[in-house]
């Protein structure tokens, strides 16, 4: 396929410190004949590692300036395009420093203008660290959120996915009701409206960019044994069934509420294309158990398409030298991106 008809994925690189350069590099050389990889990062730096990880790869830096006085040019499969942003200290592997927080956050500025001005069809996001840009004096609470406040989305949803494999019949997407929130507070988060609205934005984005036609969703139970006819809770009897219900009504192909301790069966997943779980460790447990490093983490509900792996920084492997990492999440990470590209056009 010419370079040109390929997707241009924009893979901004993480926390500097970490694996996700090394990763980036490793990962964007390897399918550089299915898609068109863009590295956002210090592109002196990136050379570097290139040069160490093998001398073959070759990289080419390029000016935001540039890039928007002349737009992306095609740079052939030997060679992978970096748009430049410099870190302000230099980099120890597996040592923080909040001196580069404000230049890693910028990475993640110009991956949303790529997108926004044409460049790039999807981004893909190494694991930055979170400490370190709020050591730099910069609020920041993960990717997600930030995403979400640039591109004016008032409600994303978090999903996880995984391919088949030898643990999984078929492939598993888990998607969340409530994020990174105290279990004491989940009850409280379960409302109405935003259940209601994250069960459009998954079966939305199931259909436009994942290319579903009629997405099946099962919906977990907030409660054991999904409240037991309100004996263990009346979540499921007040909130989830009358969304499950309205959904329906909407022609959103939703059911529930299911026992979570029982669902996650190949017997009922079979007949799902994504299970929605009420809270973080109730869904995520099971997929990352069931993935074995192969998950993905999909952002829904944005105007964009935003992959990432599903691990951190690795700060301590990156501390032992290269050639240590795991590239296998960031490859699912940026052929999802690629796919869901191929399918929003």
């Amino acid at each position: 396929m010419p370079e040109s008809r390929l997707p241009a994925i924009a893979l901004t690189v993480g926390e500097p410190a970490g694996i996700g350069p090394e990763i980036s590099i490793r990962a964007a050389w390897s399918l550089r004949h299915e898609i068109r990889p863009v590295l956002i990062g210090d592109a002196a730096y990136l050379a570097m590692l290139a040069n160490e990880i093998d001398p073959a790869i070759q990289l080419m830096g390029v000016s935001l300036e540039a890039l928007r006085n002349y737009g992306l040019s095609a740079t052939g499969i030997d060679r992978i395009t970096v748009i430049d942003c410099p870190l302000t200290a230099h980099v120890v592997a597996g040592q923080l420093d909040p001196r580069n927080g404000r230049a890693v956050l910028h990475t993640l500025d110009v991956a949303i203008e790529s997108v926004q001005r044409g460049w790039c069809d999807a981004i893909v996001t190494a694991p930055l660290q979170k400490s370190t840009i709020n050591d730099a004096g910069v609020k920041f609470s993960g990717h997600t959120e930030y995403l979400a406040e640039k591109t004016q989305t008032p409600q994303v949803v978090m999903m996880l996915a995984c391919e088949a494999n030898d643990h999984l019949k078929q492939p598993l997407r888990v998607a969340l009701a409530t994020t990174h929130l105290a279990l004491k507070d989940v009850p409280a988060a379960i409302r109405f409206d935003d259940l209601l609205c994250t069960l459009q934005i998954i079966d939305a984005d199931l259909r436009y960019k994942m290319g579903i036609s009629h997405p099946r969703i099962l919906v977990t139970g907030l409660n054991p044994h999904a409240g037991e006819n309100g004996y263990l809770g009346r979540e499921e009897i007040d909130v989830i069934t009358p969304v499950i219900e309205h959904a329906k009504s909407l022609g959103i192909e939703a059911s529930g509420p299911y026992p979570a301790d029982t669902l996650f069966q190949p017997k009922y997943l079979e007949h799902a294309d994504c299970v929605l779980a009420m809270y973080h460790d109730q869904g995520l447990s099971v997929l990352k158990h069931a993935s074995f490093g192969l998950g993905v983490n999909i952002t829904l509900g944005l105007p964009l398409i935003r992959t990432s792996v599903d691990h951190g920084t690795a700060l301590d492997l990156a501390a032992q030298g290269l050639g240590h990492a795991d590239i296998s999440s960031m490859l699912v990470a940026i052929r999802v991106a690629a796919e869901m590209a191929k399918n929003k056009k």
